[in-house]
């Protein structure tokens, strides 16, 4: 293979000779890496050099550019995630989904966009899923078309391939954020004001139980990680999810994940199985990444019988939504429970729904902020303590609108006053909050 790229290179490289060159390398470096099997720490120096002795060989009829690229592309083809490295080292992208070979985009400020980055064929899109998942222990094929994984910097990797996949196989990763975003930031960006930071600050110490409500890619789980960070460093936190993102920086802290069934369809292990056994680990608070099942029982019986602080997140798109989706998730349990009864175990067990938001020009925020306030009748009521309210929007789609009080105090405020927080009737809109305020 060599010698023909050589003779030919003699009049130059043509597109069709790279490609065969990028090739020859590829499937020579990963043979020698599967015979030599360096250690992991050393794999990066062992393909440099086997790539040196190849350019040594061709000699000076590569020019230097041309050698960098193919260079990069190997590099990123044998140690990494082919095409799409260079989009997953790139710290403003935060989503990255292929679409078959030709379809490739990102999300970056929380716009979608295409790239310009494409696969070879279907095949090729094919080995980097399986580059990515068989390290994880996961396996995808015809009788197991779809897998959710975790990567080992904390990235969240979801594949699906045919049949299931009809235009070829996909790849969406949601990047891990290195630098956790703090509540300044959230209120520099006007996900937050400064008044609502107080006051949910206010609500975790107190011990509420929350639930983040909101859509996919709204910001549920950045905003559960920052309201985590809230938690006293003397409790003990046990965390439960999916695929591990949580970043909790307290010292007394339970990681737990679920885990898929082996080959056998035996061993798996699901966010419901996890709950229950975190009610005999002594938990402070429970932490659960997620609620899309039965599990949603287990975590209001939990927050009802004394594990108070809990927090969650769920997909929904209002706060009252949520109040269905719970209602739903509860009926998944497989228990024949009324409607009522599961609507007051709701009530009483749920303080605060928290609604997180992605609109339209792509900003996230916090779109309201609802106390649960009780029952009537055969309904939970929901007042809100805060609220977005959409004003307007620019000519070039910005959207403009004020997040602020409702000017009523929820009615656990004792609550928060016995836990010590005394909040000024300014932080629910001053005045207005004194005319308003419910005994």
């Amino acid at each position: 293979m060599v010698q023909s790229i050589l003779s030919s290179a003699s009049s130059g490289l043509s597109s069709a000779d790279l490609q065969k060159l990028r090739h020859f390398v590829v499937d020579s470096l990963t043979r020698e890496l599967e015979i030599g099997n360096p250690p992991y720490d050393q794999r990066q120096n062992f393909v440099k050099q086997k790539l040196d002795d190849i350019f040594n060989r061709l000699g000076a009829k590569v020019p230097a550019s041309i050698r960098q690229q193919i260079t990069q592309e190997t590099m990123d083809e044998v140690l990494g995630y082919g095409p799409i490295q260079v989009l997953l080292d790139d710290p403003e992208v935060s989503e990255v989904m292929v679409n078959g070979p030709r379809r490739v985009y990102i999300e970056k400020k929380g716009h979608l966009t295409k790239t310009g980055v494409t696969f070879e064929n279907n095949e090729h899109v094919q080995r980097i899923i399986d580059r990515i998942i068989l390290p994880l222990g996961r396996r995808v094929d015809a009788d197991s078309p779809t897998v959710d994984a975790r990567l080992p910097d904390g990235s969240r990797v979801n594949a699906v391939i045919p049949p299931v996949a009809l235009d070829g196989p996909t790849i969406t990763i949601r990047k891990f954020r290195k630098d956790k975003l703090t509540v300044q930031q959230l209120i520099d960006y006007g996900s937050l004001t400064p008044q609502m930071a107080e006051f949910l600050r206010a609500c975790v110490v107190s011990r509420l139980n929350a639930v983040i409500s909101g859509g996919t890619g709204s910001g549920k789980t950045t905003l559960l990680n920052v309201l985590s960070t809230m938690i006293p460093d003397d409790e003990r936190i046990v965390t439960i999810e999916d695929a591990a993102e949580l970043q909790l920086q307290q010292e007394h802290v339970v990681r737990l994940e679920t885990k898929v069934a082996n080959i056998d369809g035996k061993g798996q292990v699901s966010i419901r199985d996890l709950v229950r056994n975190s009610l005999r680990m002594r938990p402070d608070r429970i932490v659960v990444g997620e609620c899309r099942g039965g599990e949603t029982l287990d975590m209001l019986q939990a927050m009802n019988t004394g594990h108070d602080g809990s927090l969650t997140t769920l997909h929904a798109n209002t706060p009252r939504d949520a109040l269905a989706r719970l209602e739903t998730m509860v009926l998944m349990a497989g228990m024949d429970l009324p409607i009522k009864v599961i609507r007051q175990q709701v009530s009483a067990a749920i303080d605060l729904i928290i609604q997180q938001t992605r609109l339209k020009d792509g900003t996230r925020k916090v779109t309201a902020i609802t106390e649960v306030a009780g029952m009537e009748g055969d309904t939970i009521v929901l007042t809100d303590i805060f609220r977005f309210e959409q004003t307007g929007m620019t000519t070039d789609g910005k959207i403009i609108g004020q997040l602020k009080p409702t000017g009523i105090r929820p009615l656990f405020t004792p609550r928060l006053e016995n836990a010590g927080f005394k909040l000024p009737p300014e932080i629910f809109g001053a005045n207005l909050g004194d005319m308003l305020r419910r005994r």
